[in-house]
């Protein structure tokens, strides 16, 4: 298999480590491309040339982070990312995390093309006030069981949206006003997974 992708994409990063978790990183052949230069062998796996997008063996593109960690699920019966008692729990926290990425990703994204003033736009607005929202709500379910159980989908995503916030939007310092959080996000930051794609 082949998986498209950068090193600072959360997108990427997350299906990244559920190879890893799923014990298929062997088998999955990553190729590092930069999707705003048009890359020619991503364009071909992915017209609308964003990543993560994996090629599997039998040469079928699947793009889009949540899509690819469900067919890497559903390729070993090692350690379920998403089949789990909590399935429906896990649905639920991949959902809220993923719109927290999508918040902090859009903002990265149209401070680099239109300044930091579109953070007050009415866009930009609605985006700050999504991860405040998502954060606390986070913070609140810290000692679920769907939080504290055995690694799972829901958790990855939420481990890589708070380190693309300290990554990219550092100034946000989230972990004052989320303290069980950040302690939650520090003991899962030390998986090996987590050290092996971290941001760069």
């Amino acid at each position: 298999m082949e998986l498209y992708l950068n090193k600072t994409s959360p997108y990427a990063r997350v299906a990244r480590i559920c190879a890893i978790e799923k014990q298929l990183g062997n088998d999955v052949n990553l190729i590092w491309v930069d999707p705003w230069a048009d890359d020619k062998a991503l364009l071909n796996a992915n017209p609308n040339g964003k990543i993560p997008v994996l090629v599997t063996n039998e040469g079928e593109a699947i793009s889009e982070s949540l899509l690819i960690a469900s067919y890497l699920d559903g390729l070993s019966s090692t350690n379920s990312l998403l089949r789990t008692p909590d399935y429906t729990d896990v649905l639920a926290l991949s959902g809220l995390s993923q719109g927290l990425t999508d918040a902090a990703f859009t903002t990265v994204i149209n401070r680099k093309h239109f300044g930091k003033e579109s953070d007050s736009t009415v866009l930009g607005v609605r985006r700050q006030n999504a991860i405040t929202r998502c954060l606390q709500r986070l913070e609140d379910m810290v000692n679920t069981d769907v939080m504290r159980s055995d690694i799972n989908l829901g958790q990855i995503i939420t481990a890589v949206a708070l380190s693309y916030i300290d990554f990219r939007l550092p100034e946000l310092q989230w972990g004052s006003d989320q303290p069980l959080l950040a302690d939650w996000a520090a003991r899962f930051s030390e998986r090996g997974s987590v050290k092996e794609t971290a941001f760069a």
